[in-house]
């Protein structure tokens, strides 16, 4: 086997809750979850797995020759570490292995453009390498003493798909090999030999042209900062000039942050789309936005008692208002009854979000479904997004910031558990 080195290792940062109801976009990381599939002796555990991958409840994942790592937490945020190994490739498989990549220029090409094409998992399985796990070959290991695929392993197998979708050399990390180390093996071997120049070998027509029609994916968007930027203080010592309020333009600063801070979120939130005018805010709208640059106690009383709110109804609208602006203010205060299209929309959304055994029971009263025995609610606004609410304390709270897909909407508010009004 080959011996581990200390750079023969990859650390993933934990994935955002999956969009969606797919983990995994292309052939080999279909062919992951299915060996897992096929592996387990428990299904509902594969299902258990796959719910907390889409909750966002795997940590970091560590790859390395033969084994894949992270800590998973349950849904009261108990935590485990969960293992999953991988037989490694012997020395002389992988050396069968790079004759059958550098036979055909297509298949060096595309492995280099983070692409496994079939053919190339066929010729490998040819020459007796199977690069992909088959019936058996994931092995779990986990810190909650199951001795079968368990919830966490499952869902440490379903975060590694959508890394395995990203980048085919992940796989290969597991079976023995870093993509450095691979590159240097291959830049060694001449695949003409030395029997002189001849004519290239070609890729298949098929192949070619469906490479043709293949964009490489767009880099992920930035995550949002938990808040808004701290501004510079003015408090410099020196005396401001005639006519200049240092403690007004820290507010002035403040209110800016704040506001780019949701311009943000709304533009990651609804991607490219076109934005419609906003319009002016009410004057109870106008003191929550003035509120969520204030610090001063005596001024947040003033904004309070003169948009008709207790210190408590302010706090939470100020929270509503970081996460969504006057929408996700809205969305807080007011409740309203979706009607015609609206209405079948939502309920399409809600309808198939979810696989039809993983659908949680919701209540729907007007805009809002309530988990059945929980405190977790979805809210619809009027532009269509989702939000998560959780209740604190006998109140409806702001969970987290909105999203098109009510699943991953809802999980937010799992993660959301150990959430401070």
């Amino acid at each position: 086997m080959t011996e581990h080195r200390a750079d023969q290792e990859r650390t993933f940062a934990a994935l955002p809750p999956a969009r969606g109801r797919g983990f995994a976009r292309t052939w080999w990381g279909q062919a992951w979850l299915k060996a897992l599939e096929d592996t387990a002796l428990d299904g509902e555990q594969v299902k258990t797995g796959r719910r907390l991958a889409r909750a966002g409840a795997v940590g970091a994942v560590s790859v390395r020759p033969g084994r894949i790592t992270a800590v998973v937490h349950d849904r009261d945020r108990t935590a485990h570490r969960a293992d999953v190994l991988l037989e490694e490739l012997s020395d002389a498989e992988w050396d069968r292995f790079l004759d059958v990549v550098v036979e055909r220029s297509g298949h060096l090409a595309a492995l280099l453009d983070r692409d496994l094409p079939p053919s190339l998992a066929e010729d490998a399985a040819a020459a007796g390498i199977e690069l992909l796990p088959g019936i058996g070959d994931l092995e779990p290991e986990c810190g909650c003493g199951a001795w079968d695929h368990c919830g966490h392993t499952a869902a440490l197998c379903h975060v590694v798909a959508r890394l395995l979708d990203q980048d085919p050399f992940v796989l290969l990390l597991m079976r023995g090999r870093a993509e450095r180390l691979l590159s240097a093996d291959l830049q060694g071997r001449d695949p003409a030999g030395d029997e002189g120049p001849s004519e290239p070998d070609g890729v298949d027509a098929a192949e070619a042209y469906a490479t043709g029609y293949a964009l490489p994916e767009l880099p992920p968007l930035p995550e949002l900062p938990a808040e808004p930027g701290l501004p510079p203080t003015l408090d410099s010592g020196t005396p401001p000039a005639p006519g200049v309020d240092p403690a007004a333009l820290e507010i002035l600063a403040a209110r800016t942050a704040v506001a780019a801070h949701q311009w943000l979120g709304e533009t990651l939130s609804a991607g490219t789309a076109a934005h419609s005018p906003v319009p002016e805010p009410t004057v109870a709208q106008d003191a929550v936005r003035l509120a969520a640059g204030v610090t001063d106690s005596a001024v947040l009383d003033r904004l309070a008692e003169g948009s008709g709110r207790s210190k408590e109804e302010l706090a939470r609208a100020v929270l509503a208002f970081r996460l969504g602006g006057v929408a996700g203010l809205s969305v807080l205060e007011e409740e309203w009854a979706p009607a015609g299209d609206d209405h079948a929309r939502a309920c399409v959304a809600v309808e198939s979000a979810w696989e039809e055994d993983e659908r949680p029971s919701l209540r729907a009263e007007n805009n809002r479904w309530t988990v059945d025995g929980e405190d977790r609610q979805l809210r619809l606004g009027r532009d269509g997004r989702w939000w998560p609410y959780r209740k604190r304390q006998g109140h409806w709270v702001p969970a987290g910031s909105p999203a098109q897909d009510p699943a991953t909407a809802l999980a937010v508010t799992a993660r959301a558990e150990g959430w401070e009004e």
